[in-house]
């Protein structure tokens, strides 16, 4: 059988129980996939240990930590200075993922825009990227990543993106990248798939934000990093690429991006 090509889960969350339970078993389906390498995100500082020992622990598995928006309010609020000192593990390859979530969690916006800011002045100070998780809160999202860019410059992936064209827009003006994810395969989401195919296509990464999200053939049941590979070939479909082209172009997005995975 011939070797499949070689792609990148750009966000997933192995340390859910989800998917801890039978992580062997997980890392085994991903590299069958062609799944060589995983950013396994840490949405709570308190479990960030736990986080890194499970990218030690493992080859290809690079990691981020930040305070999910939708914890902002729980969690104690993450510092500049604790960030800039997790980011200098040579796994810690993002921060975040941080954003806005109104959509649940709206009583919590001061706290929320207060994390965010913080988050994005750690990535200014550390040179990593930023990830944004944003939802029902296009517009707050987009003033703050603009004036925040405006008062220095940072790299940021707008992770599974499914918000609008304005928003879109927003982000790739400031130089962001947009993540494809598998709510791009469902088949009421053409408006998404017409975002993507307007991009710059070296602004594109692929991921699956598993435990979520499964795409199509496997939507309704557990994701895992393996079906990243069936994202990436939904996303080469509709943007009329081969898939080893669409999987070699993310790999190149992805080690520009995510400059310490790539070493």
């Amino acid at each position: 059988m011939a070797a499949q090509p070689r792609i990148t889960d750009s966000h997933c969350h192995l340390d859910f129980p989800q998917l801890r339970a039978e992580l062997p078993d997980i890392l085994d389906r991903a590299r069958a996939a062609g799944v060589h390498r995983m950013v396994t995100i840490c949405t709570s500082l308190p479990q960030e240990p736990s986080v890194r020992a499970l990218a030690e622990a493992h080859d290809g598995v690079f990691y981020a930590a930040g305070t999910h928006p939708m914890r902002a309010a729980e969690d104690p609020m993450a510092t500049v200075e604790q960030l800039v000192a997790l980011a200098a593990h040579p796994k810690m390859v993002g921060i975040g993922e941080t954003g806005l979530d109104y959509h649940y969690t709206a009583e919590s916006a001061a706290a929320q825009q207060e994390s965010l800011r913080l988050h994005i002045a750690a990535a200014r100070q550390t040179g990593l990227p930023l990830i944004i998780h944003a939802r029902d809160a296009d517009a707050d999202i987009a003033r703050i990543l603009g004036e925040e860019h405006r008062a220095g410059a940072f790299s940021c992936v707008m992770h599974c993106y499914s918000s609008g064209p304005a928003l879109a827009e927003t982000a790739l003006g400031l130089g962001f990248f947009l993540s494809i994810s598998g709510i791009a395969t469902f088949r009421n989401a053409e408006p998404l798939r017409a975002i993507f195919r307007a991009a710059p296509r070296d602004r594109l990464l692929v991921e699956t934000d598993a435990p979520y999200l499964a795409p199509v053939p496997h939507r309704g049941k557990r994701n895992e990093p393996a079906f990243v590979a069936d994202t990436a070939r939904a996303a080469a479909a509709f943007l009329d690429m081969p898939y080893g082209d669409f999987a070699a172009l993310t790999e190149a997005n992805l080690d520009r991006l995510f400059a310490k995975a790539a070493r």
